[in-house]
């Protein structure tokens, strides 16, 4: 068994218990349930979500009540659409809030063209196996110009950028996230194997390739057979996630304990984070949660 490093703290993101982005999916569950819940499977830390406030004062008393620590949170860029000094303003506010109680990471995915968001738009694989959407050329440049600027921004505050590669925006498909990390050597990686696994590329791969730039690691997995169905029927990723295509760690196909020696030989040493994006109503989320808890203790050590 691989034996983290025992600095490595495990969390949860309240996406198990209510869907950031669909508020159908058990949306409306109250912060306290989420954060008591939390506590009770065994979690030291949380990231951020809808129902969270975004004052340091109001956050920090909210988690504080349940010996929560804040982990990080999710930032949506449009480096490549929206003029940069806008972008620059948004990022600082948030990486306050996260700074002022302690994380020391900050999530960040470009969010030009996304459509993970969109109830009805289809995920866009194609016959050639190449994901929609994309950035053209001249987006790039500004993408990658806008992100290195922001990635000091965050070391000047102490704190580093990790990107998330993520199903339904411009950061999805192999090649990008290679032509991403190459260009912008200052960002770290966000590992999520869910997403990569369900963009049809092996986690384990890219794990192995970007150990030493691992930052920050969100633990799920993929039902194969739903994502096939996504890919072969045209799905939306509202109606993949409310199917069922993510599951949690140690579930699904995806090869978590090659990926943990991965970790421990790479002396990892930030977050391991549950998630498990699929419909609450279907799945209650404290039974999840606590058997992805008792997972990651399992397969870690931690």
């Amino acid at each position: 068994m691989p034996s983290l490093h025992p600095s490595c703290l495990v969390g949860a993101n309240p996406i198990v218990w209510s869907n950031d982005d669909f508020m159908d999916l058990a949306g409306d569950v109250p912060l306290d349930t989420i954060l008591r819940e939390m506590r009770a499977a065994g979690f030291a830390g949380s990231e951020l979500g809808h129902a969270y406030p975004r004052s340091p004062a109001a956050l920090a008393g909210a988690l504080g009540r349940h010996d929560l620590r804040l982990v990080s949170g999710w930032h949506s860029t449009y480096l490549a659409s929206k003029p940069y000094v806008t972008e620059e303003k948004t990022f600082r506010t948030h990486l306050n809030l996260l700074k002022t109680l302690g994380a020391r990471v900050a999530i960040v995915a470009e969010c030009t063209r996304c459509i993970h968001g969109d109830k009805h738009a289809a995920l866009g694989f194609g016959p050639d196996g190449k994901l929609t959407p994309r950035l053209t050329e001249s987006e790039w440049r500004k993408f990658i110009t806008g992100l290195k600027r922001l990635a000091a921004v965050a070391l000047g505050e102490e704190m580093r950028i990790v990107y998330h590669h993520h199903m339904g925006t411009v950061i999805q498909c192999e090649a990008d996230l290679h032509r991403l990390l190459a260009a912008v050597p200052e960002i770290s990686l966000l590992l999520d194997a869910g997403h990569l696994a369900f963009a049809g590329i092996d986690p384990v791969a890219i794990a192995r390739r970007y150990a030493a730039r691992i930052g920050h690691v969100h633990l799920k997995s993929v039902r194969p057979e739903i994502a096939e169905r996504v890919r072969r029927e045209g799905w939306s990723f509202y109606r993949a996630v409310a199917h069922g295509v993510f599951t949690i760690a140690g579930d699904g196909c995806v090869d978590y304990p090659a990926i943990f020696k991965i970790l421990e030989r790479a002396d990892y040493r930030g977050w391991l984070v549950v998630e498990a994006e699929e419909d609450p109503g279907k799945v209650p989320a404290l039974p999840k949660a606590k058997k992805a808890r008792a997972y990651v203790r399992a397969q870690t050590g931690v």
